[in-house]
Formats: structure tokens, sequence, C-alpha cells
């Protein structure tokens, strides 16, 4: 007696549905979810090779529609950091804050990680490119790489295109030693001011060197922050109030804070003054009280590629390596103090770092106690060089060359 084979048992009724398409040649899984309200039935689909592949993709479809996200099948990693970098930002400096994420993007996510998939991106990815990665960058260029994709991911998320983030599962690992920031000693800091002498810099440096300003806060300085004159028992001194950060707005609060400046300073930047006037002159440009201290040949707001450009050719004219950088010129003022015996306390007033009511923000025509410490200091370390500060010999009208 012949068996009769069994029937292949029918679907009920709303339930999933996976079937064999000879077309496709694949797996086909239906999931039943209603009537959409235009009274068209939904019935979305997914495709494998297998039944298994189908079933998987069947639960992680129902994963998704239980959380809300409906993350799109060809939505990548470069798609998210790109969208991230575009409308994650907004209000950002666009040279600053998104260029640099931009640029660590481009160069160290992207083209690693940025074809893949981030709906099927797992921690095990990431984890194997912060590996690669950590033979060429140091730890700290590691932690913002992971910062980045992080970002990235949480803001497809709000955007309903990511279900987790796995990259909050990972932790940056032990990259390459960073170079550690230097300082000038005292026979370096001399050489470069000496080198720097015929530069258009050269105001800009001994401002930095001599009072420990930021690079960010030396270049939007303006003329009506700058008081070469004592007036009311107060001081010449240098209100630092802005940096080039978006708003203007310098680092945190307490680093606004109002300084006195060294006597040498004063001269040179009086002498940077007349020279400013005559080069506006020259070119039928107007001076203007409220203008950069710093600008470029044609009166344009220095930025960083200028400074770094120029500081590089003139540490280098002066036998050094061309491995420092303009930030380097406050740790040499913090370090030239420390030497001199400027306690610690001091020194974080003078750089920014204290939270005295002397550091509080106000309008510029309001008096604000004045730190003479760092001036006082600065006037004696360089006391036997002031030719290398100043210069003994008599300025020409025609200024420092226009290297800029």
């Amino acid at each position: 007696m012949t068996e009769t084979p069994k029937r292949a048992q029918r679907a009920g009724h709303g339930a999933d549905t996976i079937y064999w398409d000879p077309v496709k040649k694949s797996y086909v899984g239906a999931v039943s979810l209603g009537y959409a309200p235009s009274g068209k039935r939904r019935r979305p689909k997914v495709y494998g090779k297998t039944k298994t592949e189908v079933r998987q993709k069947i639960r992680d479809l129902k994963k998704e529609l239980q959380t809300g996200v409906k993350a799109p099948a060809n939505y990548t990693v470069a798609d998210a950091v790109n969208d991230w970098l575009e409308r994650g930002l907004k209000g950002r400096d666009e040279k600053g804050t998104i260029g640099k994420n931009r640029s660590m993007a481009n160069k160290h996510l992207i083209p690693f990680i940025g074809k893949a998939k981030l709906k099927e991106l797992s921690a095990d990815d990431v984890d194997d490119w912060l590996d690669d990665r950590a033979e060429f960058l140091a730890t700290r260029s590691l932690r913002d790489l992971l910062a980045i994709l992080r970002r990235s991911i949480a803001h497809a998320q709000r955007r309903d295109k990511a279900a987790r983030n796995v990259a909050l599962l990972v932790t940056a690992p032990e990259g390459r030693p960073g170079r550690p920031s230097k300082a000038l000693n005292l026979e370096q800091a001399k050489a470069v001011l000496t080198a720097a002498r015929s530069s258009r810099l050269y105001a800009y440096l001994v401002l930095s060197l001599l009072s420990g300003v930021r690079t960010e806060e030396a270049r939007p300085l303006t003329w009506d922050h700058v008081f070469l004159e004592t007036m009311d028992g107060i001081p010449p001194h240098v209100a630092v109030w802005r940096s080039v950060r978006k708003h203007g707005e310098t680092k945190t609060r307490k680093s606004r804070r109002t300084i006195a400046l060294p006597k040498q300073v004063v001269d040179v930047l009086e002498e940077h003054m007349r020279w400013q006037k005559q080069e506006r002159v020259s070119r039928g440009m107007e001076w203007s009280p409220t203008g950069r201290v710093f600008t470029t040949r044609s009166g344009e707001p220095l930025d960083a590629a200028n400074v770094r450009r120029d500081f590089k050719a003139i540490v280098k004219k002066a036998g050094l390596k061309p491995e420092w950088t303009p930030r380097e010129l406050r740790h040499s003022f913090v370090s030239l103090l420390s030497d001199h015996g400027i306690p610690l306390e001091r020194i974080a007033l003078l750089v920014g770092h204290s939270s005295q009511a002397t550091t509080e923000a106000v309008y510029r025509k309001q008096l604000r106690p004045v730190i003479t410490q760092g001036a006082e200091a600065m006037d004696d370390i360089f006391a036997c060089v002031r030719g290398s500060v100043h210069g003994d010999e008599a300025t020409s009208s025609a200024g420092p060359a226009a290297n800029s």
C-alpha cells in the first residue's frame, strides 16, 4: 500500500510566509502587517539565499517595527558620518570643529569602514578598525575618531536610521605615543625672537611669549583691547576677552582676563602700531582703533595657517628644529615663569586657569584688576637681552618685512 505524501501546510491568515521565488532565484519572506489607512495590505518582503537567512531578516524586521526604527538597507557608515557633519554640527566653526572632524573622518574613518552598512555594523568591526589605526595614530586621535563614530550613529538614531549604537560598546585602544608639548628654554626663546625681528609676526610672538596669551586669543585681538599707557594708576595691559572660536568666546569664562604688559612688550606694540598705520596709509587704507592688531599684508585677519607657516620659517632661521608650534610659546611662558620662581597659583591666574573674581568678564570701559606678576617677571627675565626683544637700533619707517 503506497503512502500518500503529506501536502505542505498552508500558512494561516496573517502569518509570516517563506517561499522560493524561481525568478529571483532566492527565498522570499513576507510579513503581514495588516492594512494601511488607504486600505492597501502592508506586507513587506525580505530576501535571502537560505530559509535560515530569511528567518533572521524577518526577526530583524520585526525588531525594527517594535522599536519604531526602520533603518534603510543601503544606509552606510559614510552616509551617517557625512549627515552628522552636515546637519549635526550646525552653528559650529566650519574651519575649526567641523573642519577638524571632517579631515579626521576623511582620512581615517570613511576609507576603512565607510562602505559598511550601518545596520550591519558590529562592535567587532569597530574594534578591528581601531586596532588597525592604532599602529599609526596617537591614543588621543583614536579617542577622537571613536567619538566621531559614536556621535554620527547617535545622530542617525535620532533620525530613525539606526536601531542601536554599537560604537558605545567599544573602548579606544592605546595608540602610538603622541608628541608631548615642549617649552623653549631662555636661550632658545632669545634665538626665536632675534630671528623674528624682521618679520611682521614679530610683535605677535613677543606678545605670546612674554604674556602667555593663546594663539587663538592673539589673532582676533583688536587695538581697543590694548592699553599701552598708564592711566589712573593702571599699568599698560591687554584685555583678553575674545578668541577665534565660534561667536568669539574664549576657551572658557575663566580664560577671560586682563593682564599687565611687560615694558618690552609695550615698546614692541607701540612700534608695531606706528608701522601698521604707515602701511595702511601707503596702501590707501584707513587705520582703525578697533581694527585687528595682527593682520596679513592685505589687512585680512591672520589664520592659523598663516601663523604656523611663518613661525616654522622663523624657528628654522633661529637654528631650531622646525617641529615647534606657535601654541608652545604659551608653554614656554609658563616654564620661564616657573624657572624664575613665580608660584604656580599665580601662573595659573596669568594664563586664565584660575576661578578668582579677577578673571570675570566685564566690558572694556570698566576698570578690571590687572595681573602684574607676569609682566614684572618677564621684564626681569629678558632685561639682559633687551636687544633681542626690542633692538637697540632705530627702526626704519618701512617696518617689518611683509612675509605673510
